[in-house]
């Protein structure tokens, strides 16, 4: 069975709004593993900032169509289990319908794909977007539409309440620190850093890079030596990967802005005999079921959760909406970290 989402919500103000804002979720059980019968378990999220008042239309979520943009085609573990969380949750609670696209990573589709809904008359738009700028087309003709827009995965520029309701997804800065300081533990704080960096312009790829930047300033001894961008693709990861091995033979630690970079790179680094895991130390991010198999054998050394199960937390939080209730602006999934202390325990909770 799949894990999924639950949030709580923290203390944001008084007594009397907490208890209009409640949390927009509760325990779901096997839901949307997209990996096919994994461990059930319930990650914690916390909502932050102030919270978005609306008027609702009169609608019962059973009865809304629901709209959902996919940003890239699900060619990997993390697209795949998030592409199949929203279509299982919308199937479980009776959806009327569920509108799907893929933009396959070309942002004018998304904004077409997104325009092409509104004219469907859609009544509610769920959106991972692909980059962080460029979405004003697409979120003001929704704005325009009267048709409430809520964000997962990534974030884009706008204003919460305004422009779209609220984001769904994981601290991407906090995780880029959390690579520095875990690369700094496995390297005892003296490296050459590869940094293989995501998609360019994507909110997740600046996030991700910018703390791993700044993280790695406690650490004078640490020195990136070369960041590229595979693209989150596993054969970018190995090519750029290649590439960088070739002018920088020293290179003695990798930072993978996601798993299927770290496994191409993984690749690279054996191809050009050298030991991944050992030589040269490895940390990435996402999860899937494939990475943190690689730290049980010891090819990779930490892999960073980012939990792709959206359905029952982005319907719970429409449903929310649709019932008249407060939603709070940012809701920020806490994610675990995989070591070779627990993954092989925590296998079955990957996708």
């Amino acid at each position: 069975m799949a894990k999924s989402i639950k949030v709580h919500i923290v203390l944001l103000a008084a007594l009397v709004v907490l208890a209009a804002c409640s949390p927009p979720g509760a325990k779901t059980e096997g839901q949307g593993s997209g990996g096919g019968g994994k461990k059930a378990q319930q990650d914690i999220a916390q909502a932050t900032g102030d919270v978005c008042k609306v008027k609702p239309p009169d609608l019962k979520l059973q009865d809304a169509v629901v709209g959902f943009s996919q940003s890239e085609k699900e060619v990997n573990p993390f697209r795949i289990a998030e592409t199949e969380s929203i279509r299982s949750e919308a199937k479980k609670r009776n959806i009327e319908k569920l509108v799907y696209t893929n933009a396959n990573s070309q942002a004018s589709k998304q904004i077409s794909d997104i325009r092409d809904m509104i004219a469907q008359d859609v009544d509610a738009i769920i959106v991972a977007p692909l980059l962080e700028e460029g979405m004003d087309p697409a979120l003001n003709a929704a704005n325009e539409a009267g048709i409430p827009v809520f964000l997962i995965d990534r974030e884009t520029a706008g204003k919460p309440c305004e422009d779209y309701i609220t984001f769904m997804g994981s601290n991407f800065y906090k995780q880029g620190k959390q690579a520095a300081d875990l690369l700094a533990d496995f390297t005892n704080e003296n490296a050459q850093v590869a940094v293989l960096e995501g998609t360019p312009g994507a909110s997740v790829t600046i996030d991700r890079t910018e703390g791993f930047e700044q993280q790695l300033e406690e650490y004078p001894d640490m020195e990136i030596v070369a960041s590229q961008t595979g693209e989150f693709l596993r054969t970018k990861g190995q090519t750029v990967m290649e590439q960088l091995i070739q002018s920088n033979p020293d290179i003695d630690a990798v930072y993978a802005e996601n798993d299927e970079m770290a496994l191409g790179a993984i690749q690279a680094l054996k191809d050009a005999g050298k030991d991944p895991g050992q030589d040269v130390k490895v940390v990435s991010i996402d999860g899937t079921e494939q990475a943190v198999q690689a730290i049980i054998t010891g090819d990779i050394n930490a892999v960073i959760e980012t939990n792709p199960r959206f359905g029952p937390l982005a319907f719970d939080t429409i449903e929310d909406y649709l019932a008249g209730k407060p939603i709070p602006q940012k809701i920020i999934v806490q994610d675990d970290i995989y070591t070779k202390k627990n993954a092989q325990e925590k296998l079955d909770e990957t996708y």
